[in-house]
């Protein structure tokens, strides 16, 4: 995720970096060359037909409605996958507070919390397709048998869930202590079945065909419709046009699938040593150094 201040005026328009122009540079190129194809034989070849400014405007509007609309789409999976790992963050932290209430100190407790740390590292790999076993392994040295799972952060809920269970079992865990560590665990299962479901669901291919394929329409038809009323200038206005449609479109697609390792998905690596530092603060020990901003991406 990009964490850097806006850049100054002389920067604004030269910053490459956590900008968009590098992936939509070549279709921005393109399209200003075909523009310039268009002027050039229009003017000293045959002439072509010239469309009509107010169509063209009309194209544009409807355009952008799909954008606008695919774009809040996307934002609002962004922002829901980071509303559900705050929760799980709280969730740790509250989990540290409850398990000292119900069970207290000790090894069982020590269990729980470290599976949890273990459990935000694999529900990490899990959403982004990596081995993050070494990284859980280093909280929960049963982390190997987990990865063997299907879903390996629900085989660890399921450890925790045993690991109370023992203890209630045992006469070491009240009533009330079993159901607010139940609906403790409920919670942060939740968060991770709606993580799972933003990965496995993205928005409907169909919006981004039509989206993507109405963009090409209208940057082709554009120049058509400059060649009367922008002239020499037409191809800048058209790569003005394609970048700021093809960013857009860019962005949306970036957003959609927030928990990508990519400049604008959301810092999972971070958030993952978050709880860390509140699972080792929860048991008394050191705590690792939060994360920060390298070239003002976090990771």
């Amino acid at each position: 995720m990009i964490v850097r201040e806006t850049p100054s005026l002389l920067k604004l328009f030269v910053v490459m970096h956590g900008s968009i122009v590098p992936r939509v540079a070549a279709r921005i190129v393109a399209f200003a060359a075909f523009t310039i194809l268009v002027l050039l034989v229009d003017q000293h070849v045959i002439a072509l037909p010239h469309v009509s400014v107010a169509a063209v405007g009309v194209f544009g509007i409807a355009l952008s409605l799909f954008l606008g609309f695919r774009n809040n789409a996307a934002y609002d999976r962004w922002w829901e996958a980071r509303k559900l790992w705050g929760q799980m963050i709280a969730d740790g932290r509250s989990l540290g507070r409850e398990t000292l209430l119900f069970i207290g100190p000790g090894k069982a407790r020590d269990a729980v919390l470290t599976g949890y740390a273990a459990f935000a590292h694999l529900h990490r790999g899990w959403l982004r397709g990596t081995d993050t076993t070494a990284d859980a392994a280093a909280w929960d040295s049963a982390a190997a048998d987990h990865v063997a799972r299907r879903n390996p952060p629900d085989a660890v809920l399921r450890a925790m869930a045993e690991t109370i269970r023992a203890e209630a079992e045992a006469g070491r865990v009240s009533e009330i202590g079993q159901r607010a560590l139940a609906e403790r665990l409920g919670g942060i299962a939740l968060a991770q079945a709606g993580c799972e479901r933003l990965c496995t669901a993205p928005i409907p291919f169909v919006y981004s065909l039509l989206v993507l394929r109405t963009t090409y329409l209208y940057c082709a038809i554009l120049p058509f419709a400059l060649i009367d009323t922008a002239g020499c200038i037409a191809p800048a206005l058209t790569a003005v046009v394609a970048y700021m449609f093809f960013g857009l479109n860019a962005v949306s697609d970036e957003l959609e699938h927030p928990f990508r390792d990519a400049p604008n998905g959301l810092p999972l690596d971070t958030m993952c040593r978050t709880i860390e530092v509140s699972v080792a603060e929860a048991l008394g020990r050191e705590a690792p150094t939060p994360l920060k901003p390298v070239d003002g991406v976090l990771n």
